[in-house]
């Protein structure tokens, strides 16, 4: 839910009420139902809020404001767990006026100061003006669901939930060639670099003060900290199943009507399965079809809706839909070389004629292994015979899109030159690697992919699609208990000796959603982009890659026109890096572009 924004100014110059007016309006798409400032304008800050309503529609309003007015709270997210928080603060004799969970953080906040956090259980991305301190705090939840950008120049700090209302609010970045050189290893640009200079995240799990004298950041979370247990299957399985059930009940708390995403798939279909528990009308689902059988899941959908007694909708839909990736740029802010963002924006679509919220079964495939390249990696002979680092940069090895010398091939030579020190690897992967030491090597992959590839993509897609059309997606999976529990667990849970993945949780939920849906084969939520770019639609591709000054400016011409050729004759599949360079001139040809 909602959208916040806001500056704070180190030598107390007012932001003008325009530029700060601009900057909710650019993120009225996530709040469309109300807006709110609290604005101090002597002392140089204001935070603001565009809300979509889904708790205490009435009393919800932010920012909320403490009875002496100086201290002011805004949220994009929820707190799921504002109920029981909410019981215990009158408990304590805290008096509260509404039934809204941001209120719930600003008597937190009171009384507990920013260690409150801790006692949150929800995604959310918090903005807290703090007169008594004259500091102004970010803070964003454990794994990074909700978004949160800043830009601090030492004199004035702005913020938003996204980067085009950083823009509105008078920033004039440049490209950052470091983020672009990242981007081309991971197909997403990993926090905390943004495609923009000086533009960063504020990092999942942490929080930061930002004073007259400078910045202070502290990790309040760490997945790290977790130690792996040995387990029986049995005490497992239940105490998976308990937090999971309980994690998909307090996600169904809402004042508007909700559903969820279902594919069929084991993730979506367990989270319906949990849903229909809870409630007495029928889960609403949503999902849409392809004429291509390849390429649609609908009929396990249906499956799975009429297994747990869902009032499924299902719409097939176009399969080539690369007249949306403007669209999805658009909301995106920064290029994604991901192809799915376009599907999951049809079905938001879909579900946002019926529903403000809906559930989905993210964050189960990095929590338990559940994609191919787990099994394909470890399945390599060599895999088990590497030292750590060895297996370390092996992994990261296949996971990249380009390899450092392919990189180094495609930039004009000025370009190569600017980046030749720069390893992807040892900036951006190998830190997340250390901190997972003490894990398995399962576990250590898994690790990296959910501090990289689940906060820099995969959390962007729900986020960013659904709030393009004014929806909620709320995540059980990434429920802080189940995250950790995760982590407890021996990396042989997830990815048997025989390949299978998600082992053990496939066994644990088989009872639940029957064998068929638990063990049908992953099928990834896509569309066939490369036959399009060796047929119909290699006209448009290589007039965009040709015609892109961006390209131009970063790429040697001889090297783009290589990889087109060599896939459309079917002499190479260079999908991916095709779609990539593309998202980078879509988007630099859209508003949020650097041409």
């Amino acid at each position: 839910m909602c959208g916040i924004f806001g500056y704070w100014d180190r030598q107390r110059r007012a932001l003008s009420p325009e530029d700060l007016a601009a900057m909710g309006e650019r993120l009225r798409h996530r709040g469309p139902d109300d807006a709110g400032i609290a604005s101090q304008p002597g002392r140089g800050v204001a935070v603001g809020n565009r809300r979509l309503s889904i708790i205490d529609l009435a009393g919800g309003h932010q920012p909320f404001v403490s009875d002496d007015g100086q201290v002011a709270v805004v949220q994009n997210g929820e707190i799921f767990n504002y109920v029981e928080l909410a019981a215990e603060l009158r408990a304590q004799g805290v008096a509260l006026h509404t039934h809204s969970d941001t209120e719930v953080i600003l008597r937190l906040y009171e009384r507990e100061g920013i260690a409150c956090l801790r006692r949150l259980n929800g995604m959310f991305a918090i903005a807290i003006d703090d007169a008594r301190e004259d500091a102004v705090y970010l803070a964003r939840d454990r794994i990074g669901v909700k978004p949160l950008y800043f830009h601090d120049d030492g004199r004035r700090m702005l913020f938003a939930s996204e980067l085009k209302a950083l823009r509105a609010g008078g920033l004039q970045p440049a490209l950052d060639l470091e983020a672009v050189h990242h981007y081309l290893t991971f197909n997403y640009i990993p926090a905390p670099w943004t495609i923009w200079q000086g533009v960063k995240h504020v990092m999942p799990g942490c929080w930061m003060r930002f004073t007259r004298s400078g910045v202070h950041s502290e990790r309040w979370w760490d997945l790290s900290a977790q130690r792996e247990q040995d387990h029986d299957f049995g005490a497992w399985a239940e105490e998976f199943l308990a937090i999971l059930d309980d994690a998909t009940r307090i996600r169904l708390r809402a004042d508007v009507p909700w559903g969820a995403f279902l594919s069929g798939g084991v993730d979506s279909s367990t989270i319906v399965a949990l849903m229909a528990r809870h409630v007495k009308e029928p889960v609403k689902t949503f999902c849409i079809g392809f004429a291509d059988p390849r390429f649609d899941e609908s009929r396990y959908a249906a499956e799975a809706a009429a297994r747990f007694g869902c009032a499924h909708t299902m719409e097939v839909a176009e399969l080539n839909m690369l007249d949306r990736w403007p669209q999805v740029l658009y909301h995106l802010d920064q290029p994604h070389g991901d192809a799915s963002f376009m599907p999951t924006l049809r079905v938001s679509e879909l579900a946002a004629k019926h529903v403000k919220v809906v559930l989905t079964g993210d964050g189960g495939d990095e929590l338990f292994a559940g994609y191919e390249k787990y099994e394909d990696f470890f399945a390599r002979p060599e895999a088990a015979a590497m030292d750590e680092e060895a297996f370390r940069r092996a992994y990261f090895d296949s996971i990249s899109l380009f390899a450092p010398q392919d990189k180094q091939s495609l930039y004009r030579p000025e370009v190569a030159a600017q980046l030749a020190g720069i390893d992807s690897y040892t900036v951006a992967a190998r830190p997340w690697f250390e901190q997972a030491a003490h894990y398995d090597r399962v576990n250590q992959a898994l690790y990296l992919d959910m501090q990289l590839l689940l906060s820099g993509n995969n959390l962007v897609k729900p986020d960013r699609m659904g709030m393009a059309v004014s929806i909620e997606a709320r995540t059980p999976f990434l429920d802080w208990r189940m995250m950790e529990f995760a982590f407890r667990a021996r990396g042989a849970t997830k990815l048997a000796a025989d390949g299978d993945k998600k082992h053990w949780y496939k066994k644990a939920v088989e009872p639940l959603i029957g064998h068929d849906l638990a063990y049908r084969k992953k099928q990834m939520f896509t569309v066939p982009v490369g036959e399009w770019f060796r047929k119909e639609s290699y006209p448009w591709l290589a007039g965009l890659l040709q015609g892109s000054p961006l390209l131009q400016r970063l790429f040697r011409p001889a090297a783009v026109q290589g990889l087109l050729e060599r896939h459309r004759e079917g002499k190479a599949n260079h999908t991916r890096e095709l779609r990539a360079l593309a998202a980078l001139a879509l988007w630099d040809h859209g508003e949020g572009g650097a041409g």
